[in-house]
């Protein structure tokens, strides 16, 4: 029995030295910013509607940090969250010749966008990427006319997980 414990306690040694650990180093916001400005995201797109849903899904997720007051405005506020989405597309991934003709089943949508997070009165940003993505996939289904109740569907998962994933990258040092 002894000699389990002994070997329980190296195992537990080496793997507490193994060099694994997470990368990101906390929230690295300027304490003194306590109101944020998040206006309409810009949209060369021309999907309709794909601004005013992405930038709320980003007004939610810097509200669920808890740390801010989110507004639309960009006057009156600490810092400036501003954005344009330059590119979304909506590509078949996966094809069924079933019926006798190659039809698509499976599609992949992706948005890219330019942000830039930005202290008001600083020149340079806290942060800033010119191509920051995200993409979601739905299945096609038997029924040709669900394809935009689906694509719909799909823009709201893609509008949230970019906006989760925006807010990390922007508050968290990853």
């Amino acid at each position: 029995m002894r000699r389990r414990e002994i070997l329980a306690a190296a195992a537990a040694g080496l793997a507490a030295g193994c060099g694994y650990a997470l990368q990101g180093r906390g929230v690295t916001t300027d304490p003194s910013i306590k109101r944020i400005g998040v206006p309409l995201f810009k949209d060369r797109t021309g999907k309709l509607g794909l601004d005013t849903r992405v930038t709320q899904a980003v007004m939610e997720e810097l509200l669920k940090r808890g740390r801010f007051t989110v507004v639309r405005d960009t006057t009156g506020v600490d810092a400036v969250v501003e954005g344009e989405i330059v590119a979304y597309n909506a590509l078949p991934v996966n094809y069924s010749s079933d019926t006798g003709t190659t039809q698509a089943t499976r599609y992949s949508i992706s948005i890219v966008a330019s942000v830039v997070y930005r202290k008001v009165g600083q020149k340079d940003p806290l942060w800033a990427n010119d191509a920051f993505s995200q993409r979601d996939e739905y299945d096609m289904g038997q029924d040709p006319s669900s394809y935009f109740d689906r694509e719909e569907q799909s823009i709201e998962r893609l509008s949230a997980g970019f906006a989760r994933s925006l807010v990390a990258a922007m508050l968290e040092a990853f």
